[in-house]
């Protein structure tokens, strides 16, 4: 998401490279790239004014190149720097917290039909029996059916009670859902209302009613981000109305421009409060500016990424399987438990675009070496080993991996390349054990890391710079399948016949 913001901040900071000092001309060039960018991810024009004149007075009413402790502010960073300081409030202040003093407290979603109302609903229940609370569903949706079904699977998955009672008026139906919370110890309850494909009266006379009568302590609005500046008008159609208390931004896990999250708090001056990527209930975050503004910026986004890790993650099994995985005791019965752990981080690309440094790489990475597709394949290999087999790579031989190859369907040398990557991996996993002790080896491999910064890629790990071809990670053998030429096949097969005769040879 928002490639084509990240583009336009990346093409700014390339014009600036190699200039000693900040002034007018080089600086409006800079501002013509995140210009063109914004307008193209479909931001307000007058946001955008606003945005470009704020960074320009901060980036040429400071000063620059100040010199201390062995490193050096460039005019580069610090125009960079007033991006981001300027993206992080345009977007922010954020009040991410909810009314839930109510007996019951009750949340009201509100927006546009198609804009991901009932899904929301589903994650936001989910986050609040994490938390303790015991909440409700009210199907409010009686105009499509589809909604109200959709509600009551969504219900079942998370064990949680659903209001519904078919061809009731909404108005009624919402004001003895609230009743019958109260009656049964439900503590939050919330209210799926129904949505037009375009505004209408008798969309918002409905949603007026439903909010007089059962006053709600949060009323959120559920927009698409997709829709771009559309959103935004919709947006400040339903505020004069409704006065809502906040935005759930949808969909941006499928959005390459982004627009609407920067400006649909500067317009309304509504905060965001949730971002939503995916059909998972668990894909449901607290809105952070600051993450937000260094991803744009390909900076990452670390402390987004350690949520999740915190989320989805047994930190005390991670322990155990990092010493063993340092130790090189590693089978792939430990790979695959590894994998499961990272798929549910969510998409492999998306976790990539969380860590520093990594926005330039991805760009580079072609998308079938990311595809998630291909951990799917990865995982066929392995699971049409036997047991054994998984857990004592060591036995598996010519005979075995043509079992393998036929029981999953790849070719013999995807079997055999994914099998040497892994040995290859584990092998570097039980260097890098050996080493946490040895201050001198770490000192090598800190030498060596640096060199790799400078030049790219990680030896042995061709095809990804920097990440390379753990096996499930696509890259050269990395169990993807990479494009390559005839020539590049033959000489592929030639090298993999050349192995099975050196193990034959080795075995005698």
């Amino acid at each position: 998401m928002f490639d084509v913001l990240s583009t336009g901040f990346r093409n700014a900071r390339l014009k600036l490279q190699g200039k000693a000092q900040l002034n007018e001309d080089n600086v409006s060039e800079a501002l013509r790239e995140v210009r063109a960018s914004l307008i193209q991810a479909d931001v307000g024009i007058d946001v955008i004014k606003g945005f470009l004149a704020r960074v320009k007075e901060r980036t040429l009413g400071s000063v620059v190149a100040v010199k201390g402790g062995g490193m050096q502010v460039t005019p580069q960073d610090h125009f960079i720097n007033a991006c981001y300081e300027e993206l992080v409030e345009l977007m922010g202040p954020v009040d991410t917290s909810l009314d839930l003093t109510g007996k019951p407290s009750i949340i009201m979603m509100v927006g546009l039909q198609g804009s991901g109302k009932t899904t929301t609903t589903g994650k936001l229940a989910k986050r609040l029996l994490a938390e303790g609370r015991k909440p409700m569903l009210v199907a409010a949706d009686i105009y499509r059916p589809a909604a109200v079904d959709q509600l009551m699977v969504l219900g079942r998955k998370l064990g949680l009670p659903v209001f519904s009672i078919k061809g009731l008026d909404p108005v009624k139906l919402s004001k003895l859902a609230v009743a019958q919370a109260r009656n049964v110890g439900r503590d939050v309850v919330i209210i799926d209302t129904a949505g037009r494909l375009a505004i209408d009266e008798q969309l918002m006379a409905e949603l007026d009613a439903i909010k007089s009568t059962v006053k709600p302590h949060n009323i959120l609005f559920v927009v698409d981000a997709m829709i771009g500046q559309d959103a935004v008008q919709t947006a400040r159609t339903f505020d004069e109305r409704l006065s809502f208390d906040g935005f759930v931004l949808t969909k941006l896990d499928g959005d390459a421009r982004g627009g609407a999250a920067l400006s649909i708090k500067a317009v309304t001056g509504k905060p965001v409060k949730f971002l939503g990527q995916g059909e998972s209930l668990d894909k449901l975050e607290e809105f952070r500016p600051e993450g937000l503004a260094q991803r744009i910026l390909g900076f990452g986004d670390v402390v987004g990424l350690m949520h999740d890790f915190e989320k989805h993650v047994d930190q005390a099994s991670v322990e155990t399987d990092a010493k063993k995985m340092l130790s090189g005791a590693f089978t792939y019965e430990d790979f695959v438990k590894q994998l499961k752990q990272v798929r549910k981080l969510g998409p492999m690309r998306e976790i990539l675009s969380k860590l520093p440094g990594m926005g330039e790489a991805l760009r580079q990475i072609p998308p079938e070496a990311l595809d998630d597709r291909e951990l799917d394949r990865t995982l066929a290999i392995i699971h049409s080993m036997t047991r054994q087999e998984r857990r004592n790579p060591e036995i598996l031989s010519d005979s075995r991996f043509r079992r393998i190859a036929r029981g999953c369907g790849r070719d013999l040398a995807d079997v055999e390349a994914l099998h040497d990557r892994f040995l290859q991996a584990r092998q570097m996993m039980k260097g890098l054990g050996g080493m946490m002790g040895n201050p001198a080896a770490m000192q090598q491999m800190q030498r060596q890391m640096g060199a790799m910064q400078q030049g790219g890629g990680m030896p042995g790990f061709p095809g990804m710079p920097g990440m390379g071809g753990f096996p499930g990670m696509g890259g050269d053998g990395g169990g993807g399948r990479p494009t390559l030429s005839v020539e590049e096949k033959a000489a592929r097969r030639k090298k993999q016949k050349q192995k099975r005769k050196a193990r034959k040879k080795n075995r005698k």
